[in-house]
């Protein structure tokens, strides 16, 4: 029997929930050119709300091309001009000869080299002259327009994690150099996302940096918990399984509506169900659960301060004033310059977030180990 709830890749399908309202925006953007930010803490679906959003596009728009481009993995600007440069041109080509065609046509100047790999799937990929690259940058820049233009094509151009172009040398002229060459690209939207909250908005958000209000901004919420709950009891139920809405209430809730740990949890506690979910399940699913990602964090653990740990325990344990004489004497905390130094560098490190205002932990498996496995805070719900 296939296993009804996905995690850890793309969600398609019927196994993508909800996101209705941002689909149809989203949707609306790729079909319109209008650039777009989605900024959310990690896991949150974003990647799976722009494929659903660009499978529905497209499906509805013959003349739409969509390109997706990952830059994790990119180091530096000229592999990103050689990985944009190809998967432009892959998605605007039908076959090996038109791909060679068009980048001979729209990177002339750039003298470009294409190869297939021999491994299965015949990987084309292109290289240039980085001398070339670095003098002329602006002709891979403008190349979807390019295409888009030539061919009667509306183009929609996906990064991802594009918090990376933060990391690179000369970053604030990169990305004053990208918004330059973008912003007047008039059948070519832009999508831009990424998986570090706090880095994203520091790009997009900060009207000192050259991307500020560049397109519609969509800030990504969690799923509504009753739209959580009616998907796993629907789940369950399409596999001849039962859950009550108080059990899949519980798993929700356990995880603090995290959309990821929403399908992971539902999993481990679909796999140990007979005919009925029921409360006894859940909890050893959630234990499962904290147990499998323990290494992990306790590696993440080791890596902070004394100081660090301290302001952590403080806001696991509720207290509001941290800063407080009182408070940082109980806690052993030197001084309001090192609670206000710890909170940034754990939101550097995505293990909180000030969202809203409240400072939030980014992980709720990690908080839940945290407290009552790390510093065994007595927990009264079991």
């Amino acid at each position: 029997m296939e296993i009804p709830f996905i995690f850890g890749k793309i969600a398609m399908g019927e196994n993508f929930t909800d996101r209705e309202e941002e689909t149809h925006q989203l949707e609306n953007n790729f079909n319109s050119c209008i650039n777009t930010i989605i900024i959310s803490p990690r896991r949150w679906g974003k990647s799976s709300l722009v494929h659903k959003a660009a499978k529905l596009a497209e499906r509805n728009n013959p003349r739409l091309k969509v390109c997706y481009i990952d830059l994790l993995n990119v180091l530096n600007v000229e592999e990103f001009y050689i990985l944009y440069a190809t998967e432009i041109i892959k998605a605007t080509s039908s076959k090996w000869e038109e791909f060679i065609g068009n980048a001979k046509k729209f990177l002339s100047s750039l003298i470009p080299k294409v190869s297939m790999s021999a491994l299965p799937g015949e990987e084309i990929s292109l290289s240039f002259d980085i001398e070339r690259l670095r003098l002329n940058p602006d002709e891979v820049l403008d190349l979807p327009e390019k295409i888009a233009v030539d061919k009667g094509y509306t183009i929609a151009v996906c990064i991802d994690e594009f918090q990376k172009v933060a990391e690179w040398k000369d970053s604030n002229y990169l990305q004053g150099k990208f918004r330059s060459k973008w912003q007047f690209h008039q059948h070519v939207g832009y999508c831009l996302f990424g998986s570090k909250r706090h880095m994203m908005m520091e790009i997009f958000t900060d009207s000192s940096k050259p991307f500020y209000r560049f397109g519609d901004l969509i800030f990504l919420k969690k799923i509504p918990r009753a739209n959580m709950i009616e998907f796993i009891q629907e789940r369950f139920k399409e596999t001849h399984k039962q859950i009550s809405e108080p059990i899949a209430n519980l798993i929700v809730s356990y995880v603090n509506d995290h959309p990821y740990y929403c399908q992971q949890l539902a999993q481990l506690s679909w796999l140990r169900t007979q005919e009925i979910c029921d409360e006894r399940i859940v909890k050893e699913a959630h234990k499962s659960l904290v147990e499998q990602l323990s290494l992990l964090f306790t590696n993440l653990t080791e890596d902070l301060t004394v100081q660090q740990l301290n302001y952590l325990k403080a806001l696991l344990n509720g207290e509001k004033g941290i800063s407080s004489t009182e408070t940082m004497a109980r806690y052993g905390i030197s001084s309001a310059t090192s609670v206000n130094r710890s909170k940034k560098e754990l939101i550097r490190r995505d293990i909180l977030d000030n969202i809203e205002g409240n400072v939030q932990f980014l992980d709720p498996v990690y908080e839940y180990w945290l407290k009552h496995t790390f510093f065994k805070i007595p927990y009264f719900g079991e």
